[in-house]
C-alpha cells in the first residue's frame, strides 16, 4: 500500500502555510504500515502523528540497514539556509519520484526559534512536514517532558539544600529513609558509591548515616538551572528563595530554554530507556563543600526523571507533503550540545528502509558545529557511518562570509561573492 502522492506545484509559489494547508495528511497509521511499522508498534496522537515503539529495532535486528546520508550546510546566516527544506525535498525526491523506501530524520523544533526571527523547522515551499502547526507546536510533548524532568531535578536540588541546612544528621536521615525495612534500589546506588554494603537502614552507624544523608552541596557550585520552552530573556537571571518560609536562604540562578537542557542532549544520544536512565543519573549538578561531585543519582531523581521521559524516548512519526515518512525526535542545540536528532530515530529508520533504501538525517547549525559533532559525537556513540553527505550552500550565506551584514545579504553584491571568506 503506497502513500506516495506527487504534488503539483503552482506558480507563483504560495506561502508555506498555504501550501501546507492545501494538502490533507494521510492517516498516520497508513503511513506507518506502508513503511513497515506494525500497528502494535504504534501509539497514535490523533490522526496525523504517532509514537513509534523501540520494539521495531528488536523485530528487525537481523535485517540489513539502508544508506545513511547526512545533510549539513555551510556556516549560516541567522535566518537559516534551508537544511530542513533540502532534507525533506531529497526524501520526497527519492521516495515519491525514484520509488526508493526513504525516511527523513529531523529534530523537533523549539518554541523559542519558532516564535522568533527564524521561525519553524518544518521545511518550506513544497518540501515540508505536515501538519506544519502540529510539527512546530508541541508535537507529541517531548519537550514538555524534558522540561518536567529537568525542573524536577532543579526543585529537588534546592529542596535538599534547604533541608540539610535546617536539620541535624539524624532527623535528615529519618526524613529520607522513613520506616523502610530495606533500602530502595535508588538508595542502594548511593550506598554503593559510598562503599556501604548494608541493606537495613537501622544498621548504619552514625557516621554512615551522615555520609548517606548529607550531600553538603555548596550552593555557589550548583550548575543545574530551570528551563522553559520560550525565549523569555527576563528569566535568564533570577533570585530564588524569597518566600516567607525559606528562612532568607536566597540563591541566584536562572532559566535556560528547554532544548538547551542536558536532558535533551541525553535523549538524542540514548539507545533505550535503561541507557537514558543511566545517563541521567550521571549528570553532575553541583559540588560538595569538600569538592566532591554531586550527581542526579545522589539527589535520588534519576529514576523519576526517566519515568517522565518514558514516552519521549520514542520517536514521532509524521509525513511530508508527498507522503514520505518522517521521524521527528530530539532537538539539542548545536552550539551548547551536539545539534542532531536522535540515534534511536536513525537506527529505526535504517532498519525500516532496508538495504536498498535511504535515510536522510539532518545535522543542525553549520558544518563546523552540527556536522562536526555528528561525526565526532553522534557517529561514535551510535557506531553508524554515513554513506554520503550533502552540503547546503546559498548565495546569501556566501555574501555573509564576504563581509556583508546579514540584513543586507539578500541584495545583489557580486563583489562579496568574489571573496566568500571574511578573515576580519
Amino acid at each position: 500500500m503506497s502513500t506516495i502522492r506527487p504534488v503539483s506545484c503552482k506558480k507563483p509559489v504560495p506561502s508555506d502555510l498555504a501550501i501546507a494547508q492545501s494538502i490533507k495528511p494521510l492517516p498516520i497509521t497508513q503511513i506507518a504500515v506502508a513503511s513497515g511499522i506494525h500497528e502494535d508498534e504504534l501509539s497514535p496522537y490523533g490522526s496525523t502523528r504517532a509514537k513509534v515503539s523501540l520494539n521495531v529495532l528488536k523485530r528487525l535486528e537481523g535485517e540489513k540497514s539502508g544508506k545513511y546520508v547526512v545533510i549539513t550546510g555551510m556556516n549560516p546566516t541567522p535566518l537559516g539556509e534551508g537544511k530542513s527544506t533540502t532534507t525533506i525535498g531529497l526524501a520526497q525526491a527519492l521516495g515519491a519520484f525514484v520509488g526508493r523506501k526513504t525516511y527523513a530524520c529531523i529534530r523537533q523544533p523549539s518554541q523559542g526559534p519558532t516564535f522568533g526571527i527564524k521561525g519553524g523547522a518544518a521545511g518550506g515551499g513544497y518540501s515540508q512536514v505536515i501538519p506544519m502547526e502540529e510539527f512546530n507546536l508541541h508535537g507529541t510533548g517531548d519537550i514538555h517532558a524534558i522540561s518536567a524532568a529537568n525542573n524536577l531535578l532543579a526543585a529537588a536540588i534546592d529542596t535538599r539544600i534547604f533541608h540539610e541546612r535546617s536539620q541535624n544528621d539524624e532527623n535528615l536521615y529519618r526524613r529520607i529513609t522513613g520506616e523502610l525495612k530495606n533500602f530502595t534500589p535508588v538508595m542502594k546506588r548511593r550506598l554503593a558509591k559510598l562503599g556501604i554494603t548494608k541493606d537495613d537502614p537501622n544498621e548504619l552507624t552514625l557516621d554512615e548515616r551522615r555520609r548517606f544523608a548529607r550531600l553538603d552541596i555548596d550552593p555557589d557550585t550548583v550548575s543545574w538551572r530551570r528551563v522553559v520552552d520560550v525565549s523569555d530573556r527576563h528569566l535568564r537571571q533570577i533570585t530564588i528563595g524569597q518566600g516567607k518560609e525559606e528562612k532568607g536562604w536566597t540563591r541566584t540562578t536562572g532559566f535556560d530554554i528547554s532544548v538547551a537542557s542536558e536532558v535533551m542532549a541525553i535523549l538524542a544520544l540514548a539507545t533505550d530507556l535503561r541507557d537514558l536512565r543511566e545517563r541521567i543519573g550521571a549528570i553532575q549538578v553541583a559540588r560538595s563543600k569538600a569538592g566532591e561531585s554531586v550527581t542526579a543519582e545522589d539527589i535520588g531523581c534519576a529514576g523519576a526523571m526517566a519515568v517522565l521521559m518514558k514516552d519521549a524516548i520514542e520517536p514521532t512519526l509524521m509525513q511530508t507533503l508527498e507522503g514520505t515518512p518522517v521521524l521527528v525526535h530530539a532537538g539539542p542545540f548545536g552550539n551548547i550540545a551536539h545539534g542532531n536528532s536522535s540515534i534511536i530515530a536513525d537506527k529505526i529508520a535504517l532498519k525500516l528502509v532496508g538495504e536498498s533504501g535511504f535515510v536522510l538525517t539532518e545535522a543542525g547549525f553549520g558544518a563546523d558545529m552540527g556536522c562536526e559533532k555528528f561525526f565526532n559525537i553522534k557517529c561514535r556513540a551510535s557506531g553508524l557511518k554515513p554513506d554520503a553527505a550533502v552540503i547546503v550552500a546559498t548565495v546569501r550565506a556566501l555574501k555573509f562570509h564576504g563581509g556583508v551584514d546579514p540584513s543586507n545579504a539578500g541584495q545583489e553584491n557580486l563583489d562579496a561573492l568574489a571573496q566568500p571568506t571574511s578573515l576580519e
